[in-house]
């Protein structure tokens, strides 16, 4: 496995491994002991980033996480979240975000335990806080990681100015927001500052929620609790405008004896040295197809002909309604 840096030292294999959809959001949880089957054949096959967020679940991603990675915690990076409004107790939901200070360090502790560790290595604010100063915050980061309870502060879905405020209180590792050729906000302003500050990135969605994988079409049906229903970039009508987005990955990964999701990602990787994808799945076979892209090559040439046939292609509908993100904690 390849391996790449976050921020100043934080060495990570190419690819991670989201996890939020093993225990929902993609649909009715999977089986526990498979997903902790497949958490550690992920390891097996050199994957040393395991994505989890207190929200999946809520609580049930990290407890399964941290059973699952307990035997080999001194070999894995872990990355979880803060930042919604979730009762300690209950994990009933809130409204809305949730960062006040004593609230992150209350969070943490409950992290830990769930985790089955004594530290986490990257810390995410899972959505930025408008009550919340980002400078009280990073602070707060700061503070455990004095402790020794946090290893590396990151930021979910922040914008250029929240970021850079945060970094001058406590350098940020790695910023996580959705990336991939189905959504590529980030270039414009995110990729630039990120580049500016020596911060890692890790793309979330990397395959366009699957989309990019060429297995979903306008016929598509999705299981009643899967959070695409509620996407207007998934409706039928979009899918279908859509699916030209995916003929191009196609052609591409017919030329190179490769599939559409390897495409996807391997242009993610070729996007920047500092970039770790995260693709989540429930399947080994899917895994493995997945880490076939840290080792397919796309040339300048190909990178050149994906990136005028993509200019050709408006993605229609919006990327993730507010509706979603309070539904799903994303």
């Amino acid at each position: 496995m390849k391996l790449r840096k976050l921020g100043n030292n934080l060495e990570v294999s190419a690819l991670g491994l989201g996890c939020m959809g093993m225990t929902a959001v993609y649909g009715p949880a999977s089986d526990k002991q498979e997903m902790i089957k497949l958490i550690r054949d992920a390891h097996d096959r050199g994957i040393t980033l395991f994505d989890t967020a207190e929200a999946y679940g809520p609580f049930a991603n990290e407890e399964l996480v941290g059973e699952a990675l307990q035997p080999i915690r001194e070999r894995v990076v872990i990355a979880t979240k803060f930042g919604f409004d979730i009762d300690q107790q209950t994990g009933a939901r809130g409204a809305g975000t949730n960062s006040r200070p004593e609230h992150i360090k209350l969070v943490v502790e409950n992290m830990l335990r769930r985790l089955r560790t004594d530290r986490i290595d990257l810390l995410y604010q899972h959505r930025v806080d408008p009550a919340v100063p980002i400078e009280d915050v990073a602070g707060a980061v700061k503070d455990l990681i004095a402790e020794g309870k946090v290893k590396h502060f990151g930021l979910s879905e922040a914008g250029v100015q929240t970021i850079r405020r945060a970094h001058a209180v406590q350098p940020v590792t790695a910023v996580q927001s959705e990336y991939s050729l189905f959504w590529r906000g980030p270039e414009a302003e995110l990729l630039p500052v990120l580049e500016e500050l020596g911060i890692g990135f890790v793309p979330f969605s990397p395959l366009g929620a699957g989309f990019l994988t060429g297995k979903i079409d306008e016929n598509t049906q999705f299981d009643a609790t899967d959070f695409r229903n509620y996407v207007p970039r998934f409706s039928p009508e979009a899918r279908k405008a859509n699916l030209a987005l995916v003929e191009v990955v196609k052609a591409v990964a017919a030329r190179k004896s490769a599939t559409p999701a390897q495409v996807a990602l391997a242009w993610l990787l070729a996007q920047k040295p500092w970039i770790v994808p995260i693709p989540g799945t429930t399947k080994l076979h899917r895994l493995e197809e997945n880490l076939g892209a840290v080792t397919l090559d796309l040339t300048a040439m190909d990178l050149a002909e994906i990136a005028a046939e993509v200019s050709k292609v408006k993605v229609q509908g919006e990327r993730l309604p507010e509706a979603v993100l309070k539904m799903t904690g994303l």
